[in-house]
């Protein structure tokens, strides 16, 4: 019986956009693009910075005109009649408009007086809408008090307000943790499979596309591939292995040695072992390491590998040097570089950070964990100096932040969830700046500018402002200016959030160079795979402690899941539900 596909929702053809900066530079966004999304399906745009995703949905959207080539959603030509297509569609941006002073409720109806939803029709769809997001105990809250993952349901629900037929998600999961991105994707999910949306995605995580009936791969403006996820997943068949690590050797060093051979395409900690793409499928010899073999298992392949060996194939490959410090810190392994024991700040009636102990050893990478509201970035803040603890004892360093913030804070590096730098200011004019506010003079200044440069490879972009950057390299240079002075301690707050799959490659082959130098790393993070690359992590939840331990400790929490091995991710959502299930239960209640 022959299948009848769905209408054509979405048709480019040969799309092209050029922008120019203001150094008079042009960047071609948009080189000869052509895809389609068939009404009542799930297509996701998957891409490394800069390679142009945002750029096509704003034109799907109405809000630029192409410079050339032909679009039309759900049967009109956009360039056209934009003002059409924009009364018919939902368009989620990566940071959408809530007005945090404003309630859940108020959000809502503000954007139902704006697309012109009568309250007549505001009574069928509101209760839908609360049931879908679960946001209905909430409706009073101001939006700037909710969580990361609410506020992105209720700016999902302030654009699903007038039921559109079309509705784009630009990188709707950035800076959500697991929990709240699993219930988003159950929302989108429904929303295709029940109600028949058409839906288009752009996102950073790949598992999220292989969900998808359509991907369309990205890069430099141009589509590498598109078709079924299992077609992307298929040009990696047999290309990928399991390797184990010599006995003493932790995954992410050998990861590291591994990623810098020409035929190691890609490699990722995975389980206390790497998970490796090589370059050919009759490779099927051991690796070697030293003249040692590595013994390689060969495991299915995922849409990861099959992106990782297209993306390879026209960008060549990752960070294949490592970084190397003029002044490593000094001391053994066993000496304590954080000190925290019973830390606790509170604002007002709220506590953010309730009773938290850890310590972490020189050179280790030590995790932080949580949903967003979990306390972490309050708790990096307080390691920081940035802000004072309520209670407890917090030594960083061999300083007692309580008395030494000042002296503390020379030693550590500091790179912050969202870009923190001076977007008007150059890549270079930021790079002298934070040079003489830690200090550095002379040709010590000139010479540490020079290797940050160098190393992160922002030479091409020196005059330009960094609030110009690609987003890949707004990291970089972010990361770049907190390794200036050499710090003892890294603190690293959701530095990989929006960043693509080599970006975070790069990102943590310097890391595991630096833990390697002796510098130790403490990280906050939402993607639960870099958590393998972590020596211990902690979770937290509502301020409190619920596990710490080595991965494979943290991996023993999941729940057995047939056919493959529980992923941290796995172990994370276990442990906050069990959690979440004995406060809400009847004695934990009443023993409030």
């Amino acid at each position: 019986m022959t299948t009848v596909e769905p209408p054509v929702a979405v048709a480019a053809a040969n799309l092209r956009k050029v922008f120019r900066r203001a150094t008079g530079e042009t960047v071609v966004a948009l080189d000869g693009i052509s895809f389609s999304a068939r009404q009542g399906t799930l297509t996701a745009i998957v891409g490394p910075d800069g390679a142009g995703k945002t750029t096509l949905m704003r034109l799907v959207c109405g809000l630029m005109t192409a410079d050339s080539g032909d679009l039309d959603v759900i049967g009109i030509n956009v360039a056209a009649n934009p003002q059409e297509v924009q009364d018919r569609i939902g368009y989620m941006p990566q940071k959408f408009g809530l007005y945090e002073d404003l309630s859940v409720q108020e959000n809502l109806d503000l954007y139902a007086e704006l697309h012109g939803v009568t309250p007549e029709q505001r009574k069928a769809i509101y209760p839908r809408l609360m049931e879908m997001t679960q946001l209905g105990s909430f409706t009073g809250r101001l939006a700037g008090k909710l969580s990361g993952g609410m506020k992105q349901k209720l700016g999902l629900a302030c654009t699903l307000v007038r039921s559109p037929q079309l509705l784009l998600l630009d990188e709707p999961t950035v800076g959500v943790d697991p929990l709240s991105r699993r219930e988003l994707w159950e929302i989108v999910l429904k929303l295709v499979r029940d109600e028949g949306l058409t839906v288009i995605v752009t996102t950073s995580y790949l598992d999220e596309a292989e969900r998808c009936d359509h991907a369309v791969v990205m890069h430099a403006g141009q589509v590498l591939a598109q078709g079924m996820p299992g077609e992307i997943t298929a040009k990696a068949e047999g290309c990928t292995f399991m390797a184990t690590p010599p006995d003493g050797m932790p995954a992410r060093s050998l990861q590291a040695r591994l990623f810098q051979l020409p035929q190691v395409i890609d490699a990722v900690p995975e389980a206390g072992k790497v998970r490796i793409v090589r370059a050919f499928a009759e490779e099927r010899n051991p690796l070697a390491l030293n003249g040692a073999p590595i013994p390689l298992e060969a495991v299915p392949a995922r849409f990861e590998d099959g992106f990782m060996m297209l993306f390879h194939a026209v960008a060549g490959g990752g960070l294949r040097n490592v970084m190397t410090l003029d002044h490593p810190p000094t001391g053994d392994g066993d000496t304590i570089a954080v000190e925290v024991h019973d830390l606790t700040r509170t604002f007002g009636d709220f506590t953010a950070v309730n009773h938290v102990s850890f310590e972490v050893r020189k050179g280790e990478i030590y995790g932080l964990l949580g949903p967003n509201g979990a306390g972490k970035s309050t708790t990096f803040r307080m390691l920081c100096g940035l802000l004072p603890a309520t209670s407890g004892t917090l030594r960083v360093a061999g300083a007692d932040l309580r008395t030494s913030r000042a002296e503390a804070r020379q030693r550590l590096g500091y790179v912050a969830q969202k870009f923190s730098l001076y977007g008007q200011l150059s890549v270079d004019e930021n790079l002298d700046f934070f040079a003489s506010a830690y200090g550095l003079r002379g040709t010590r200044k000139r010479d540490r500018i020079a290797w940050a440069k160098q190393q992160f490879e922002l030479d091409r972009f020196s005059d330009l402002p960094s609030g110009q950057l690609p987003g890949g390299f707004k990291q970089r240079l972010a990361m770049a200016a907190s390794l200036l002075h050499e710090p003892e301690i890294l603190f690293l707050d959701e530095a990989t959030s929006g960043a693509d799959p080599m970006a975070r490659r790069e990102f943590w082959g310097r890391i595991t160079s630096l833990s390697e130098q002796g510098v130790t790393v403490i990280v906050t993070t939402h993607f639960m795979d870099e958590a393998e690359y972590c020596d211990r992590v902690v979770i937290l939840d509502a301020g409190r402690t619920l596990a710490e331990g080595t991965p494979a400790e943290i991996r023993a929490h999941a729940h057995p899941t047939e056919g493959r091995e529980p992923t941290m991710e796995d172990a994370f959502i276990a442990i906050v539900e069990e959690s979440r299930r004995e406060q809400d239960s009847p004695i934990a209640r009443s023993a409030a």
